[in-house]
């Protein structure tokens, strides 16, 4: 599962598919002009109406909107939260500078600390290893210990995994690390867009969770004036990838 995940990283990325088209169209330039024409044509239009937000977001928005972020006078009837990795940067800037860098899912550590300040009874899991391919020896627990340490919380309070490279294994290894303390009532922390397969995963392994969505990329509407290939191709890919990655989940079980 973990090598098909990667997998799913590069096919789900737009700009994939039109280097393979437009490859395809040099391919047989020759043979059928006229054709690898209208391919190369064809995939710039395809370009340019990728630079739309909306289009993006329409397919991210019912994802978010899946769970609703729960009220702030129930927090205190969980014991704690699960946090789950993808937030911080890469370790090698943490490494040459001392800072923990976080990238644009920045709210999965940010909430999970104001919540802690907030509710003193909670306690903390952070979940999360290293998913690359070529591992650098640094795991996102350590980078969250370290941000955990940094924003003075009190670490005796916090638990890390440090094992897991993807969703499932977050689930998995959680439900291992908890024991029968995963069937008490834990907030699970994630962006609002993966919580759906987030959610599914981790009551497949026996763990009961109640959502708390961050990270939200989605308003209500995105107008159509609202255009930007890079970001918009971003937001092709993470679209694309959690849906196919619901998919996929489901298949496997």
């Amino acid at each position: 599962m973990f090598f098909l995940s990667k997998v799913l990283s590069a096919i789900t990325q737009p700009m994939f598919w039109l280097a393979l088209w437009w490859g395809v169209a040099l391919l047989v330039l020759r043979r059928w002009h006229r054709l690898a024409v209208t391919m190369l044509w064809s995939g710039l239009g395809m370009l340019a109406l990728l630079g739309f937000q909306a289009i993006p977001d329409a397919l991210l928005r019912p994802l978010e909107n899946r769970y609703p972020v729960p009220a702030a006078e129930t927090i205190d009837r969980y014991v704690g939260m699960i946090v789950l990795g993808g937030a911080v940067g890469p370790p090698e800037s943490y490494e040459a500078h001392g800072q923990v860098p976080l990238n644009e899912a920045a709210e999965r550590m940010t909430v999970s600390v104001e919540l802690m300040r907030k509710h003193p009874k909670l306690e903390l899991v952070f979940s999360g290893g290293e998913g690359r391919l070529l591992t650098t020896g640094i795991t996102e627990s350590a980078l969250a210990r370290a941000f955990y340490q940094e924003q003075g919380l009190d670490m005796n309070r916090v638990q890390l995994e440090a094992g897991s490279r993807n969703t499932r294994e977050n689930a998995q290894r959680v439900s291992k690390l908890l024991g029968s303390r995963c069937k008490e009532p834990w907030l699970l922390v994630t962006s609002a867009r993966h919580m759906p397969r987030a959610v599914a995963e981790f009551e497949r392994a026996g763990c009961t969770v109640t959502p708390y969505p961050v990270d939200f990329r989605t308003g209500e509407s995105t107008p159509w004036t609202e255009y930007s290939l890079a970001s918009s191709l971003v937001r092709w890919q993470t679209a694309l990838h959690e849906w196919l990655g619901l998919m996929v989940y489901g298949l496997t079980r």
